[in-house]
């Protein structure tokens, strides 16, 4: 996926101002910076959430305003800050979901397949037949991830997966999340605050400060002491802790 110079505006204010990057597939790539800069902006925009007020984002090649919904769902998944399931689903009904854009409400033998698989690769057998309101935050993730495993697209963009959970859950989702792309091939583009998860998991990060890249690269190039304390406005420690960067701000 390559976006080309993609600008948004709200009420006339520029949020998104004239960016450019290359999403490269297979790896993680982290998407950084201060509130307001643009992050989730520029993930709404690349998933079609979002209309785009300028630029262009290529998709296989192809423009992706282009592309069909039903066909790109089949090759993006997105699984936004805020999934408040309104209907009483169990969490098999909830995975089910993913495999919509392939057969609608009539599944498959494969589709049912891939349910089973999602299902197991997340942990929940046993939660399975639970209702999605009766699990905790970390199981009701899980169970929301499952889903975007059991829609088996290539490209999957996470908006703050680790959002109001507590440490244990936010680091078993990150774990996840690299088993994403290293176990299934999947490239992954996340929206993150937790800078130390964006380290440790990511295979490249894009920093954004005031609706602008401010910096692009793997992760040893964008998280140092320099760019970080020009792009958060404090003071940042680096250390290294299993050979992977670690920060400290005050």
């Amino acid at each position: 996926m390559t976006i080309e110079r993609l600008k948004k505006k709200y009420d006339g204010k520029s949020v998104v101002k004239d960016i450019s990057f290359e999403i490269p597939k297979g790896k993680i790539i982290s998407l950084i910076g201060p509130n307001g800069a643009g992050k989730s902006t520029v993930m709404g925009m690349i998933s079609r959430l979002i209309a785009k007020d300028g630029g262009n984002i290529k998709f296989e090649d192809k423009d992706l305003a282009k592309w069909k919904s039903k066909e790109l769902a089949k090759r993006l998944a997105i699984l936004t800050q805020h999934n408040n399931v309104q209907m009483k689903l169990t969490v098999r009904e909830l995975v089910a979901f993913g495999r919509f854009p392939y057969s609608g409400s009539h599944l498959t033998a494969e589709d049912l397949e891939m349910i089973d698989k999602a299902i197991e690769y997340m942990e929940l057998k046993e939660y399975e037949n639970r209702f999605i309101d009766e699990l905790s935050g970390g199981q009701r993730q899980r169970a929301y991830i499952a889903m975007v495993i059991a829609q088996d697209t290539e490209y999957v963009l996470l908006d703050e997966p680790t959002n109001n959970l507590d440490i244990y859950h936010s680091t078993n989702m990150m774990k996840m999340v690299r088993r994403l792309c290293d176990e299934l091939g999947k490239t992954v583009v996340l929206v993150l605050h937790e800078l130390n998860y964006a380290a440790f998991h990511s295979d490249y990060i894009c920093a954004f400060k005031d609706g602008k890249i401010a910096k692009f690269g793997t992760v040893e190039e964008v998280i140092t002491k320099e760019v970080l304390s020009e792009i958060y406005n404090v003071e940042f420690e680096i250390m290294k802790i299993a050979g992977k960067p670690l920060t400290i701000y005050y």
